[in-house]
């Protein structure tokens, strides 16, 4: 699982998303999985990364999910209407019973 750095804001967003494309390019398997748990400083830089970071683990066939998004920032997604996207993979639900 590849982790988001304490401090995520547009000056370190470039050098971020670098690092975690050389990370995607030899990731092994079909999951591109972050952890933001340390996350604890940023703006809406950080959306633009994991959103950038998910298309690009897409584009190559990987499954991308999110885990440990802060409140603040699970509450702008929500905002921009984007949350859906960084969300983790849903649970399949339990087929209706007839």
């Amino acid at each position: 699982m590849l982790a988001l750095p304490q401090e995520l804001t547009q000056p370190q967003a470039n050098a971020c998303l670098r690092a975690l494309m050389q990370d995607l390019a030899s990731l092994p398997g079909a999951e591109a999985a972050v952890d933001a748990s340390a996350l604890s400083h940023f703006d809406s830089s950080a959306l633009a990364v994991l959103l950038e970071f998910r298309r690009a683990a897409m584009a190559q066939g990987k499954r991308f999910s999110t885990q440990s998004l802060p409140q603040r920032l699970a509450d702008l997604a929500t905002l921009y209407g984007v949350i859906e996207l960084l969300a983790a993979a849903p649970v399949s639900a339990p087929a209706p019973l007839n």
